[in-house]
């Protein structure tokens, strides 16, 4: 028999990454805290651009979730993959999962005659995930786990589980009351709470819990508690449920203004596709983020953000393997074997029982989709030749720059400033070599400012002393819907700078269309302006879905692809560096994810994009004279989801296109006339891979890995056949100080 580790204290577990208890701040607001003067301030004198960022060389994984199920639902199988990682891996339940207080399932035909009992089925659902978290971490349900009831909060108790045989792996659970609604207005909920319609939120005692009483929490304390884990869990990645749902296209009659008589008017809004507990938790987290990045911690942090519900309106995003393995593990937490684990409460959530995978959410197992579709432009070459990744690390732009061009090797990352700032970063290089970056930021609400999100950028400016690039501050370009509700919908950038210098900026509005702003130069940009719709698109929205890219062909025009139900849509300008016009309907089958799109010779485009249901790589190309797109190429299926990073490299149509497959790893393949067998990096990363050519033409695969470094691959040899090597982490650099950056 094999022996059972040594227990650990789960207080001592916590304490031992991250330290004491937080002291109370008395009258703080977290409105106050949040205001963006407070922000800028704090970047001006804080935090300059040009720091050097340490990373910590083994990942720690923090997911929050509103509801027991969701991490099973929409953050697997990454969540998994960490959970079987051996790195720290910790779950934040906010809520109770309360529901109606009946555990029954679809087959029930009179549910009321189940007792109504919401003690009993928190504590079941409860029981539920942690069988799910059980057998991802050691693959039987019943491995057992100690309970105990912690103080993260002065005067507050949370119940925090540890799994005995993997005490890494930890689920806390606070208890929050749900909204018990998906999208009816309720001031007794997360959103009510953080909109200000309620004061404070009262916990559920689960059934069994040692947690000793009932807690009133208010926003301020929901956000330091937050805060209290963060600063003992000390992440790499943080994974949050979606802060920028998109709306449903019928809404009901009052539309925005919508509230049932006597309901506080802040509670009003549109009805979105994602639960609303969903929405308020990324919420949370976020205000959490922005406070702990404000203070010194061990490590930077890098961000995920997953769909809920909507992913249910999309093409299903992953494989038949990879979503029966998800329906596999949802049976387990909705108690489908019968499994007797000893407690009347009841051993998981038969509402989701076994039929995750076939039955009505089905569409939820199908799919996994990150919120910030990832840039197929994050390395791009210097003026001298060397390459410079870019990130996002603790919300703020990070860079990355070759020792010398060709060299293989990175120094840094140094921050380039910017905050807030979410997802990857664009890059676009101007005809002179010089470099501007794109990026979106969340602005919290504050004393003086509207809850929105808005379009940034930074223009190089010149070069440090060692030849890296320098950047002047972040500017606004605000978003194509004023409207600040409006704004949180908007997409992420994809951006391209013509010959004559004019850069084109272009995102998804919030009612389905696109919009663009240009400037001459990366300056003096004009009004956000409204492309024409594309041939053949749908009245119904999502009208186009986010994960656009946009190149410039080898005459000079400008091409912009955008993913939509049922096709792939292109726009085309008329003359060089015009902005694109709708091109003719493509006929290329529906992508299951963000498309990439590469400039080849002679006019050409390509486009590299995930089918449906199969997560299989599709290659399909556009030539001149006739202008029409074929499907010229289906690559190896190797799972996994997202978007496909692509570069040409060299002559003619060969291209090196990277991936993330099934195992959350790198895998990368040349392709001219057909791909290429794949080529596997056991790199996992967060975000899209990044692909580029350096000053000796060999093909460049670089990958943000989730302990925060830059892992590198180039080819050995340039050429279609010349395999990849290297794969390592890149070496930080020593500080070095510059002007500008905030936000």
């Amino acid at each position: 028999m094999q022996a059972r580790p040594p227990r650990i204290s789960r207080r001592r577990l916590l304490q031992a990454t991250g330290g004491g208890v937080l002291a109370a701040s008395a009258g703080a607001g977290v409105w106050a805290w949040l205001a963006p003067e407070d922000l800028l301030t704090r970047s001006a004198q804080g935090a300059r651009t040009g720091r050097s960022v340490a990373a910590a060389p083994d990942p720690a994984f923090l997911h929050v979730i509103a509801h027991a199920d969701d991490g099973l639902y929409f953050m697997n199988p990454d969540l998994e993959q960490s959970v079987r990682s051996g790195g720290r891996s910790v779950t934040v339940c906010l809520t109770g999962g309360e529901s109606d207080g009946h555990n029954v399932g679809e087959e029930t035909l009179d549910p009321a005659s189940v007792p109504q009992d919401r003690a009993a089925f928190s504590r079941a659902r409860v029981n539920g995930l942690r069988a799910a978290h059980a057998v991802m971490a050691t693959g039987a349900p019943d491995s057992p786990w100690d309970i105990e009831a912690v103080s993260l909060l002065p005067g507050f108790q949370v119940e925090v589980q540890t799994l005995r045989a993997a005490p890494q792996n930890q689920l806390i659970f606070l208890g929050l009351v749900e909204a018990r609604a998906v999208w009816a207005p309720r001031a007794t909920s997360l959103r009510g709470l953080w909109l200000g319609a309620s004061d404070t939120l009262p916990t559920l005692r689960a059934a069994g819990t040692p947690v000793q009483w009932p807690f009133h929490y208010t926003r301020e304390q929901v956000v330091r508690t937050l805060v209290a884990v963060l600063e003992r869990v000390s992440p790499s990645v943080v994974r949050t449920l979606d802060p920028n749902a998109v709306h449903e296209p019928h809404q009901p009659e009052g539309g925005p203004d919508f509230r049932p008589a006597g309901t506080d008017p802040r509670l009003a809004g549109l009805r979105y596709y994602d639960h609303q507990d969903h929405t308020a938790s990324a919420y949370f987290v976020q205000a959490a983020l922005a406070r702990y990045w404000g203070r010194a911690h061990r490590r930077p942090t890098l961000v995920e953000s997953y769909l809920g519900y909507e992913v249910a309106a999309l093409p299903a995003g992953l494989d038949t393997a990879a979503a029966r393995r998800k329906g596999d593990l949802l049976s387990v937490y909705g108690w489908a074997d019968n499994r007797d684990c000893g407690d009347p409460a009841g051993c998981g959530d038969r509402k989701v029982g076994g039929s995750a995978f076939s039955g009505g959410s089905s569409g939820w197992t199908r799919s996994t989709r990150l919120r910030a579709p990832g840039s197929n432009a994050w390395i791009r070459p210097a003026r001298d030749g060397r390459l410079v990744a870019f990130a996002v690390l603790d919300g703020r732009a990070c860079c990355w720059t070759e020792t010398a061009a060709g060299s293989g090797s990175f120094g840094g990352p140094v921050t380039v400033g910017g905050e807030l700032l979410q997802g990857q970063i664009q890059v676009v290089r101007h005809p002179n070599g010089t470099l501007q970056l794109f990026a979106c930021r969340t602005v919290l609400p504050g004393r003086n400012a509207a809850h929105r999100r808005e379009l940034m950028t930074a223009r190089q400016r010149g070069t440090s002393a060692d030849g890296s690039p320098a950047f002047a501050r972040w500017e606004s370009l605000g978003s194509p819907d004023p409207d600040p509700a409006k704004s949180l919908e908007m997409g992420f950038p994809a951006a391209v700078a013509a010959r004559n210098g004019t850069v084109h900026v272009f995102v998804r509005t919030w009612d389905g269309g696109i919009a663009c702003r240009s400037g001459p130069h990366g300056t003096r940009w004009g009004l956000w302006r409204r492309l024409t719709g594309p041939v053949g698109s749908p009245s119904a929205s999502p009208q186009v879905v986010d994960g656009l890219d946009a190149c410039l062909d080898s005459k000079g025009l400008v091409h912009l692809v955008a993913p939509a139900p049922g096709t792939v849509h292109h726009w085309v300008s008329k003359k060089a560096g015009a902005l694109p016009q709708p091109a003719a309907a493509t006929g290329l089958p529906e992508a299951g994810g963000p498309v990439s799109v590469v400039a080849l010779g002679n006019g050409a485009v390509r486009v590299t994009y995930r089918r449906p249901d199969t997560a299989q790589v599709l290659i399909a190309d556009w030539r001149r004279p006739a202008g029409a797109w074929r499907v010229t190429a289906r690559c190896t299926v190797v799972g996994g989801h997202g978007r496909v990073a692509a570069a040409p490299v060299g002559r003619g149509d060969r291209m090196v296109l990277a991936v993330r497959d099934a195992a959350g790893e790198v895998r990368v393949a040349m392709a001219q006339e057909g791909p290429r067998p794949w080529q596997r990096g056991k790199v996992p990363h967060s975000g899209a891979a990044g692909v580029a050519v350096d000053a000796e033409g060999r093909a460049v695969v670089v990958a943000l890995g989730h302990d925060g470094r830059l892992y590198a691959a180039r080819q050995r040899a340039a050429g279609k056949s010349g395999r990849f090597v290297g794969w390592r982490a890149q070496a930080g650099s020593s500080e070095r100080a510059a002007d500008g950056g905030a936000a």
